[in-house]
């Protein structure tokens, strides 16, 4: 404040109170005008403004959700458990899912074979009966 600056330079402002005044609003608005392009400089460097930005956005979206945000207990493990079951479980049934595609076909692939063994059994046969014929 101003009674603050004329009180650290008491005997200045005795002698010439308009000029203390000047002096005071001459720093004030130089404070000023350093803070903002400070401020400025911080924001270019950081890019600040994409993130503030980004950050508008996620409050935004945040405001359409009902269930509350998750929020840390203090406990490692029960944060980590909290945060790795759900994916583990999903990630459990994703490969459950993997594996009832995979034993389908290799069930189909089975009855494949077997119905090539008996084509080829047959085929032996054939040939056994041909030539049998022929000698």
């Amino acid at each position: 404040s101003y009674q603050r600056f004329a009180s650290c330079y008491r005997c200045f402002y005795k002698l010439q109170p308009e000029l203390t005044r000047s002096i005071y609003d001459q720093f004030i608005s130089q404070l000023q005008t350093s803070i903002k392009e400070e401020i400025q400089e911080v924001k270019n460097e950081g890019n600040l403004e994409a993130l503030f930005n980004y950050l508008d956005k996620i409050v935004e979206e945040a405001k359409d959700q009902e269930e509350p945000a998750w929020r840390p207990s203090g406990i490692p493990m029960e944060d980590i458990r909290s945060a790795m079951v759900p994916y583990l479980l999903k990630h459990r049934s994703y490969l459950h899912r993997v594996l009832r595609d995979k034993e389908e076909e290799n069930r189909k692939l089975a009855q494949a074979v077997l119905a090539g063994r008996d084509k080829i059994l047959e085929l032996q046969e054939l040939i056994q009966a041909r030539q049998c014929a022929w000698q």
